[in-house]
């Protein structure tokens, strides 16, 4: 049986890099974003930055498994900028990340195969200069649990190794975890087996 796959690779910060053809500049930024609000708060003070630069053309994909993507030209030819940027981000399974490539036209036209060999090689050298990090996808846990209880609550989470993200201790005890996805129904399980723990998988 085949294991569900609970992580992804994704960018850590920011990175920019610089690549140049025939005379064409090509300035590369790289970012780690998890919304469209945040993309856009990379874009605009790129354009600000750089108001006089020929083209700005991004592509960006979102979610663990980059459900969400859009590729954008910006005035270049169709498919000639947005699209080989984000084939960079497919090829090396990256996701969460925006690639911004900003040119300034140097005089010399790179025809379509040269556009998007130029604009392949400027995600790359983005994402070279970027540090790539794994991250998992979690399921988050909410158990409420009696104070006798709590020792059998304590020896699943150590032998776990859930991360404990809210915990109150009084007669009645709460803690909210996370755990990786494909442990989460081990966790479950064994909570499930706890003396009156009420158990919720929080969305």
């Amino acid at each position: 049986m085949e294991q569900q796959k609970d992580s992804y690779l994704t960018i850590e910060g920011q990175a920019e890099a610089i690549f140049k053809e025939r005379s064409s500049k090509f300035l590369c930024y790289a970012y780690h974003v998890e919304s469209e609000e945040e993309i856009t708060a990379c874009l605009e003070p790129l354009r600000k930055r750089y108001y006089d630069a020929t083209h700005h053309c991004y592509a960006w994909r979102l979610g663990p498994f980059g459900e969400r993507f859009r590729a954008n030209d910006d005035g270049e030819p169709s498919s000639t900028a947005g699209k080989p940027i984000l084939g960079q981000l497919l090829s090396r399974e990256i996701t969460n990340c925006l690639i911004v490539v900003v040119r300034y036209f140097g005089g010399t036209k790179l025809g379509v195969p040269g556009l998007i060999a130029a604009y392949k090689e400027s995600a790359a050298a983005a994402l070279d200069a970027a540090k790539i990090v794994e991250r998992t996808v979690d399921t988050r846990i909410k158990v409420d649990f009696s104070y006798v209880v709590m020792n059998d609550v304590m020896r699943i989470i150590k032998e776990e190794q859930p991360r404990i993200e809210e915990q109150t201790f009084d007669n009645l005890c709460s803690m909210t975890l996370s755990i990786r996805n494909s442990r989460a129904d081990i966790v479950l399980g064994r909570l499930g087996k706890v003396e009156g723990a009420i158990i919720e998988v929080i969305e």
